[in-house]
C-alpha cells in the first residue's frame, strides 16, 4: 500500500484554523491527525466531518464549544484533512472508516460525549453509540442521515455520487466555494490544503461510492441496528439543525433522521445555510447547548 502524508506546509496560516496537531496510530502502517483542544476532564465535542472536509470545516464552531465549558476532539478520517492517505481506492471502506473511529476512541478513553457529526461524519458516527456504551450521552446532527440501504438515495444523492464520478481530480476549492458562496478564496483553499494532487483523493473518489445502496452493502445492517438503538434504546439529548438550502442530504433527509431517534425535538432550521452547515458556526453550538436539560 502506498502511503501519502500530505506536507505540513500546506497547513500553515489557514485562516481561522489556529489548532495544533495530535496524531494516532491508526494501524496499516497510517497515521489519523486529530484535534483536541479544551480541558482533559471536560465534556467531549467530538467533531466528525464528511465529504470532501476535514476537521477545518468545523473552525467556527470550536470556540463556541469552548466556551460552552466543552473538550473539542476533531479528527480527520484517514484520506482527509492532516490523516494519511492511501492511493489505494479499495482500503476505504465502510468498516475500515468506522473501526479507526472506534480504536481513536478508545485509545483517547473519550467519555460524556456529545457526537457532533455532518454528511459522512454522520453515516459512520451515528453507527458509533450501540456498540459503545457508557460513552455518549448527546447528539448534535446536521444534514446527514443513516445509510440503512432499504430505502431510495434521492436525487440529490444521486446526481452528487455521478458528478464525483466524473471529476478525478475534482477541485476541491471550487466545489466549497459553489456550495457556500460567502467563503473566501483563502477558506475555499484552506478546504484543498490536503490534496496536492489526485493522488491524494482516493479517499474523497471513494465515500461517494460506499453510500450503502442495497441491503446487503457494507456498513447497510449496522446502520439498521443503529436505526433500531436511536428508535428504541437512545437515552441522550439530541439536536438537530439543518441547512435547508441542502439538495443531497437537506429537509427530506433530516425529517426521516428525526423521526427515528427517540425523543428528537424540532430542528433548527438555518435558512441559507447549504450542505455544509458547521459554516453557520457558534449559532448552532448557542441553540444547541441552550436546548440541553443539563
Amino acid at each position: 500500500m502506498n502511503v501519502l502524508r500530505t506536507p505540513d506546509e500546506r497547513f500553515a496560516d489557514l485562516p481561522g484554523y489556529p489548532f495544533s496537531p495530535h496524531y494516532f496510530d491508526g494501524g496499516h502502517g497510517l497515521r489519523m491527525h486529530y484535534l483536541d483542544e479544551g480541558a482533559r476532564a471536560a465534556p467531549v465535542a467530538l467533531c466528525l466531518h464528511g465529504e470532501p472536509t476535514w476537521s477545518y470545516l468545523y473552525r467556527k464552531m470550536i470556540p463556541a464549544f469552548l466556551t460552552a465549558g466543552l473538550r473539542v476532539v476533531a479528527p480527520d478520517f484517514f484520506g482527509f484533512g492532516r490523516s494519511d492517505k492511501s492511493e489505494d481506492e479499495a482500503i476505504y471502506t465502510f468498516a475500515f472508516h468506522r473501526d479507526a473511529m472506534i480504536a481513536l476512541i478508545e485509545a483517547l478513553d473519550l467519555t460524556r460525549v456529545m457526537l457532533v457529526c455532518q454528511d459522512w461524519g454522520g453515516l459512520i458516527g451515528l453507527t458509533l453509540p450501540m456498540d459503545m456504551p457508557g460513552r455518549f450521552e448527546r447528539l448534535l446532527a446536521m444534514n446527514t442521515a443513516l445509510a440503512t440501504g432499504d430505502g431510495p438515495l434521492g436525487e440529490g444523492f444521486l446526481a452528487w455520487r455521478a458528478f464525483s464520478n466524473s471529476k478525478p481530480d475534482m477541485d476541491i476549492a471550487e466545489l466549497m466555494k459553489r456550495s457556500t458562496p460567502a467563503l473566501t478564496d483563502a477558506e475555499a483553499a484552506a478546504y484543498a490544503a490536503p490534496f496536492p494532487d489526485a493522488r491524494y483523493k482516493a479517499g474523497v473518489r471513494r465515500f461517494p461510492n460506499l453510500v450503502p445502496d442495497r441491503p446487503d452493502a457494507d456498513g447497510a445492517a449496522l446502520s439498521r441496528r443503529a436505526r433500531d438503538f436511536w428508535s428504541k434504546d437512545w437515552s441522550g439529548e439530541s439536536f438537530l439543525a439543518v441547512g435547508m438550502r441542502d439538495p443531497v442530504l437537506g429537509p427530506p433527509a433530516m425529517r426521516l433522521l428525526r423521526q427515528n431517534i427517540r425523543g428528537c425535538p424540532p430542528p433548527l432550521e438555518l435558512a441559507e445555510a447549504g450542505h455544509f452547515t458547521q459554516e453557520a458556526g457558534a449559532v448552532i453550538v448557542e441553540a444547541a447547548m441552550a436546548s440541553f436539560r443539563r
